[in-house]
């Protein structure tokens, strides 16, 4: 199975393709250069596993939460990419991909939302894969949903941004912290690969991004 994966949640940029369980991935620090650079990364990420598009079984993209702007292009790329060859897609939970990446047996996954909030989800290893044990959402660092037992990973850009805040507010219960956690194309292709293998995939016009917070900017008053 030939799988294409993409995440532009984050102020990173990655593109990956998964053969056979072996990903060649390619990512950038692309700020907010997304747009200009991701359909280019695509083309070149097939061309390393000398493939083209009408060979592809599938296309994953990171979903959300993450940057509103970063999960549009991300799922409209996707689907622009899939609806001429009616490839099936897959979105998958980019908190959930961060989890993955981190590799510990109890992660809390935190991305910076920025307004002083951030997206939040934790996960639990059981064999290969990683169970949901909150669900995404948004909130304020301290009002964090609460760690049940110790031994817990904290993984993302939230932890950079508010690290004092969620140290206080998980105390014990956190073992350490990986603030370098983002999603990558790479892990997003590894969730997908038992949903595209079980026939799980949407058709193009069905992909949508996860928004878990309406509002996407301050007021001039609440600035």
């Amino acid at each position: 199975m030939n799988i294409l994966a993409l995440d532009t949640s984050t102020e990173h940029c990655s593109v990956a393709l998964w053969r056979g369980g072996v990903v060649h991935e390619h990512a950038v620090r692309a700020g907010q250069a997304h747009s200009a650079m991701l359909t280019g990364m695509v083309d070149s990420v097939l061309a390393e596993g000398g493939l083209r598009l009408s060979v592809i079984d599938g296309i994953a993209y990171g979903q959300g939460p993450g940057s509103f702007t970063g999960l549009r292009i991300a799922c409209a790329v996707a689907q622009g990419l899939a609806f001429p060859a009616d490839i099936p897609l897959a979105g998958i939970g980019t908190l959930h991909a961060m989890a993955l990446a981190c590799g510990a047996a109890k992660v809390v996954c935190c991305l910076d939302a920025r307004m002083q909030e951030i997206y939040h989800a934790t996960y639990v290893r059981q064999g290969d894969a990683y169970i949901e044990v909150s669900a995404p959402r948004v909130c304020a660092p301290a009002a964090a949903p609460e760690l049940q037992g110790k031994g817990w990973t904290g993984c993302g850009s939230g932890f950079a941004a508010y690290r004092e805040v969620l140290q206080q507010r998980y105390g014990a219960s956190l073992v350490t912290i990986d603030d370098a956690v983002y999603p990558h194309a790479g892990d997003i292709a590894r969730l997908a690969a038992p949903l595209f293998a079980a026939g799980r995939g949407i058709r193009a016009e069905e992909a949508a991004p996860l928004y878990i917070r309406d509002k996407v900017a301050l007021k001039t008053a609440e600035r």
